[in-house]
């Protein structure tokens, strides 16, 4: 019974990781968006493109770190 629980305990670890990371991400991107779009006057490829930039780099140091 133990292992289950275990099992499941681990399961719930690693969806917490995952939006974890996927929140870090999205954040980063919606930061940078906002800011290239409309503190920076940036037409909307270059927003988008910034913002993609960002929440691929934001989703990697937050893998990392909760790797660590």
């Amino acid at each position: 019974m133990r292992d289950l629980s275990s099992q499941a305990m681990q399961g719930s670890g690693a969806m917490k990781k995952w939006g974890f990371i996927a929140m870090h991400a999205a954040v980063a991107a919606a930061f940078i968006f906002l800011l290239q779009r409309f503190s920076l006057n940036a037409s909307l490829e270059s927003s988008l493109l910034w913002a993609l930039t960002f929440g691929i780099c934001a989703a990697g140091l937050a893998y990392k770190q909760s790797n660590s």
